[in-house]
């Protein structure tokens, strides 16, 4: 099981410590934050295109092929109040079809790109009152 805990810092800045790193989270001055880190969008995307990199990177390394150079780009397009489309778009100077031919196995290894692709179960709760006394 993996946790995180976020803790809110005022206005929408978010802090969340991860195994010694701090991740912040704002929103840009348009959206009523000061800007000092990445919207949840868009960590959430960075969240998908680190994997999916990592997990291209594994697919090459399990074949003992090193590759010189690998970018993954994710766009995504909203509908409302979600993502309607993700793209993922992987480039690097390795034979294209090589890379074309191992990208079912990548998406195997990708925990986000199949965690969203399965949709799975999200339980919301409230924290139990504290004791009193």
């Amino acid at each position: 099981m993996l946790e995180v805990t976020a803790y809110w810092e005022g206005g929408y800045r978010v802090r969340v410590p991860v195994r010694g790193f701090e991740v912040v989270s704002d929103e840009p001055p348009e959206y009523g934050g000061t800007d000092t880190g990445p919207m949840p969008t868009e960590l959430f995307l960075s969240s998908l295109a680190v994997c999916f990199t990592m997990a291209v990177h594994h697919t090459f390394q399990k074949r003992d092929v090193q590759l010189a150079d690998l970018t993954v780009h994710v766009s995504a397009e909203y509908e409302g109040t979600r993502f309607r489309k993700i793209r993922v778009t992987v480039d690097s100077s390795h034979p294209h079809e090589e890379i074309r031919s191992l990208l079912p196995r990548a998406i195997g290894y990708c925990y986000v790109s199949n965690t969203l692709a399965s949709y799975c179960d999200i339980e919301y709760s409230v924290a139990e009152d504290p004791p009193t006394g």
